[in-house]
């Protein structure tokens, strides 16, 4: 919106959902605080943190609105913590990532360019555990096609959606642990585009506890799977992807594979590598596959090699 307009800007409103982030959360919190936008809601969740989350977060009532739970994982939070927001903008922020500034302002802008969008996603800087800079991640830009076919999740942190398209499309699912957000923007990306921001508005944090850098469970490596089938099951896939389901399933074990790696279960990630490779063997001439296979198998060390050189 230029500095001109006098139409009311849309409220939008931010939860961030935290277990056990007591470390990071204080930054997540200011980086937000710090938005030069207005109207900006924030509801800070604590999910049952037994670590000062919850004594860190009483600093912020009076700048922020404060809910605490028993531990019923991050979609229930932000499922709870938007049903008690008032935005026609809704986003949310992991509590060891931060928003950068002009982030929110940004977010509005892009949505009001383009009306058609759902959601809006921003490219984001890689940070180490201390928040010092690992590298800028460009982001792709958003194809619903590599989303359902290759499980390419464009959207990370940063991002920005429209309250209506979120209610249409239905609540986070609760019972996912790994992927809810991969299974969210699924069922999203049949209610209109999501739109790339070029510019770097967010900060993802990498560390030992991370959800997406730790081991995992065997449960919430088989999510990929899971979400996948359920999709295709239900119908939910566009008529041109639901004749490349095997294509999809195939994506969806390398993605379990991958887990399984970097949680060292070899035998089951060869398994799931196997299935892969029969459902659809020309997924083993794409570099993407071998880039899975080797994030699951160095990642982990790469980055702790790192955060001890620098």
């Amino acid at each position: 919106m230029s500095p001109q307009s006098t139409a009311p800007r849309p409220q939008v409103s931010i939860v961030i959902p935290c277990y056990n982030q007591a470390a990071y959360l204080r930054q997540a919190i200011e980086s937000v605080l710090a938005q030069h936008y207005a109207p900006l809601e924030l509801i800070v969740v604590d999910d049952g943190s037994s670590d000062g989350s919850r004594e860190l977060m009483r600093q912020y009532r009076e700048r922020c609105t404060v809910i605490a739970q028993e531990n019923a994982g991050q979609a229930n939070a932000i499922n709870r913590g938007w049903a008690r927001s008032g935005g026609e903008v809704l986003a949310y922020l992991a509590a060891d990532d931060y928003l950068l500034p002009g982030a929110v302002r940004r977010a509005v802008e892009c949505l009001e360019r383009h009306p058609d969008a759902v959601l809006c996603y921003c490219d984001f800087l890689l940070v180490d555990p201390d928040g010092r800079p690992i590298r800028r991640v460009a982001v792709p830009e958003f194809s619903h096609r590599e989303m359902v076919l290759r499980l390419v999740c464009a959207p990370g942190p940063g991002v920005f959606l429209r309250r209506r398209a979120f209610e249409r499309a239905g609540p986070w699912n609760e019972r996912l642990r790994q992927i809810p957000d991969f299974e969210l923007w699924l069922r999203l990306a049949s209610g209109g585009p999501f739109r790339r921001i070029p510019e770097m508005l967010a900060a993802y944090r990498v560390h030992d506890g991370s959800q997406s850098f730790a081991p995992v469970s065997p449960e919430r490596a088989a999510e990929p799977l899971e979400v996948m089938e359920e999709y295709f099951r239900l119908g939910r896939a566009p008529r041109e992807f639901a004749e490349a389901k095997d294509e999809a399933l195939s994506s969806a074990r390398l993605l379990a594979a991958r887990l399984h790696l970097r949680s060292g279960r070899f035998a089951e990630a060869l398994r799931l590598l196997w299935a892969a490779a029969k459902l659809d063997p020309a997924n083993f001439r794409r570099l993407r596959t071998w880039h899975l296979i080797a994030n699951g198998l160095v990642n982990r060390v790469a980055h702790r090699v790192l955060w001890t050189l620098r």
